[in-house]
């Protein structure tokens, strides 16, 4: 017609301007390709969409998901080559859209289906039909969308195969399909494992716990032909699967549906369902099962690669931590790890006990950044770096830098937290070096328990970005009887929670767990990540130096007197008059209180750090005890005449006063004084019998003054 211009509009465009778009659903692939304009009807952007169904789910909802995935799969099993279905569409803006899809099911040249191809459109304008669909047909729909939903619901927070389980036979799993009793077995290779049952008479059925995969069994044959069989007479089935006859006597059961788990065009499993009372499947009946069926087997494949990951993250994490722990004399060390208890996570935490040179002994715990199997690998060689460092012999600052400088060299983006220590059993010596990591923990013989202000440096790797490989070390007293106490962060923190009011937590533990190191690490480190069900990994060292009560005869205390403890003063003479008193030295306990009182202020007063006070009984005829007050200076005590104005420099004068003798002995590179005293009470019957009277006194002259 002149004067008019015809426009030209290609097809795809056509489609858009009527919000339809095309889709193509690779079923062996499990990838699903939409257009532009598909894209749009889901209010996606390009960038917002990976070619993945489950990235669909940021607008359809699981529920329906599967409600889609059962109309295709009736259509595939039915043998149909097309199908339709109505969905809603949640679009960014919160409104909720009707949709609706026709899909058309391709086959292979051996009638396989391979490919789902198909429009996508806009149906809000088909709300008004919706709404004359017929109240029965709507209530149906809204029963299996209840399911569905709940289902999907339930499946979302399961994480394992175990936890999938949970959810179907646990609490109101049965009654989600209106079910008697479920049976779940699981393709491993070319057997078909039972993994899950639940109903009263599902028991019957634990002799088919393990079966090859083939067609002697229903359920087998569903997983093979991936078509679902819906039976009302099990005694009839039994008559095309001889292998269940003795079974469905045993039963007592109906009907029964057996379904094949499908994910990504490949079986997983199957599920079979079985009911009392049932004589037909609805068309609603077959696409609700089929529909749960979808979603189990989704959620299966999500469980069973998550298992498969954590057990190849697990295995990689406990091959590279320490097998045995060595035993050393005079000390009890026991260790533990524990793996992150939720999500695929493992952790780079890692534990270790090393043996030195001159018998000491290395400990230390450390964590490694992030979460992954890269974490755990570098772990590895970080521990084993620093495995060899210490046992070189050098002190733990050196061993923390050179750590740190070696993670660098691995040319990973990862830092690393650690505490290390050399500890010598035989004289309680505790050198600690600490790299951004938490604060180790002690406890005394007598429960009190304390957190030594150990100094720390940057975490490895930092300090050597930072250029501050600085680690001063830390010295501590480790009397017998006492526990040392390292530990990673996974053990204090929570989510939620203050992580001050974990080590809180932590330290009141420590106080009142038992007494042997295997004892204290299952007290601290089992109960604490069982209450924290989404805890980090965690990692555990307890050292406790043997305990040296003497002998009977020849009993003895220690007691470490903290610089920055005024309490520790009164506790100490406390625990002196209590041991003088039970060993039956009643007549000297004032005197040794006031030379020990004396002793104890002159080493808080001209020491930097603290003093070990040992009272023991020596072994003889004589009736005799002696102190000693070790402390780290090398500046030996000299007795001398203070003025009538001095309000210092009587503490020997007192010593030499109320002891019978006192001497000073060098003990590394610091010194102890001692004093002796005899008590009056007579030795009871039958003690002492047999033992030396010799001189037991050390050798050592009586100093000159007082500092």
């Amino acid at each position: 017609m002149a004067g008019r211009r015809r426009t030209e509009i290609a097809l795809g465009e056509r489609l858009a301007l009527n919000r339809v778009g095309s889709f193509e659903w690779d079923l062996e692939e499990g990838t699903l390709e939409l257009d532009a304009a598909g894209l749009a009807v889901f209010d996606l952007r390009p960038d917002e969409y990976d070619g993945r169904p489950e990235s669909l789910l940021a607008r359809v909802s699981p529920e329906e998901g599967a409600r889609l995935g059962a109309a295709v799969m009736t259509a595939i099993h039915a043998g149909r080559s097309s199908y339709g279905a109505y969905f809603r569409v949640l679009r960014r803006d919160g409104e909720e859209q009707w949709t609706h899809l026709r899909g058309r099911v391709l086959k292979d040249e051996h009638g396989t289906p391979r490919c789902v191809a198909g429009v996508v459109r806009d149906a809000g304008a088909d709300r008004a039909q919706l709404a004359m669909t017929s109240p029965v047909q709507l209530a149906g729909w809204q029963r299996m969308t209840t399911a569905l939903q709940d289902t999907a619901d339930a499946l979302s927070r399961a994480m394992t195969v175990e936890d999938v389980t949970a959810v179907l036979t646990g609490e109101g799993g049965l009654e989600r399909f209106g079910a008697d009793g479920l049976v779940l077995g699981l393709v491993e290779g070319e057997v078909l494992q039972l993994v899950a049952q639940a109903g009263e008479s599902m028991s019957a059925l634990a002799e088919l716990k393990l079966h090859r995969i083939d067609e002697s069994l229903p359920l087998a044959e569903a997983v093979i032909t991936q078509r679902p069989r819906f039976v009302t007479s099990l005694r009839e089935l039994a008559d095309r699967f001889p292998r269940l006859g003795p079974y469905a006597k045993r039963l007592e059961l109906d009907a029964a549906a057996f379904l094949p788990l499908v994910a990504q065009a490949r079986s997983v499993g199957g599920l079979a369902l079985f009911f009392r009372g049932r004589d037909d499947f609805t068309a609603e009946d077959r696409d609700l099962c089929l529909g749960l069926a979808g979603i189990i087997a989704q959620s299966l494949q999500r469980a069973i690669l998550f298992d498969g990951e954590r057990d190849f993250a697990t295995g990689l994490q406990s091959t590279m931590l320490p097998r045995h722990i060595p035993e050393f004399d005079g000390v009890e060390i026991a260790a533990r790890y524990h793996a992150a208890s939720s999500g695929r996570e493992v952790g780079g935490d890692w534990w270790d006990v090393i043996p030195l040179p001159r018998r000491r002994i290395g400990i230390a715990v450390g964590d490694v950044e992030g979460h992954d199997t890269q974490a755990a690998a570098v772990m590895g060689q970080l521990r084993i770096a620093l495995r060899a460092f210490a046992g070189e012999g050098h002190p733990p600052s050196t061993v923390m830098a050179r750590a740190s400088r070696f993670l660098v060299e691995l040319d990973t983006e990862r830092f690393a937290t650690c505490t290390y220590a050399q500890v010598d059993p035989a004289t309680g010596d505790v050198r600690v070096a600490r790299a951004g990591h938490m604060e180790p923990i002690l406890r005394a013989t007598g429960g009190r328990v304390s957190t030594p202000p150990v100094r720390g440096g940057l975490p490895l790797g930092l300090a050597t970005e930072f250029g501050d490989e600085e680690y001063p070390e830390t010295r501590l007293d480790l009397l017998p009887g006492e526990t040392f106490v390292l530990f990673t962060d996974g053990l204090v923190e929570q989510s939620g929670s203050d992580v001050v009011a974990g080590v809180k937590a932590l330290t009141e533990a420590v106080r009142a767990g038992p007494v042997q190191a295997t004892a204290m690490a299952d007290h601290l480190s089992e109960p604490l990540r069982q209450a924290r069900p989404n805890g980090d990994d965690v990692a555990l060292l307890v050292l406790r130096r043997d305990l040296d009560p003497g002998t009977p005869l020849a009993p003895r205390i220690h007691q470490y007197l903290h610089p920055a403890d005024p309490q520790g003063l009164a506790e100490t003479r406390t625990a002196l008059r209590r041991a003088l008193q039970d060993w039956g030295f009643a007549s000297i306990v004032d005197d040794v209180e006031v030379a020990a009182g004396e002793l104890m202020v002159n080493a808080l007063l001209h020491t930097e750090a603290g003093a070990v006070v040992t009272l023991e009984v020596l072994p003889g005829p004589a009736r005799r005890v002696r102190l000693w007050v070790k402390d780290r200076s090398s500046v030996w005590p000299r007795r001398r005449t203070p003025g009538e104005a001095a309000t210092s420099g009587r503490g020997l004068l007192m010593v030499d006063a109320y002891a019978d003798d006192w001497g000073v002995e060098p003990r590394g590179d610091g010194k102890a004084v001692w004093c002796e005293f005899t008590a009056t009470e007579p030795l009871p019957d039958g003690e002492g019998e047999g033992e030396g009277d010799g001189d037991t006194r050390p050798g050592t002259d009586r100093g000159d003054d007082t500092p």
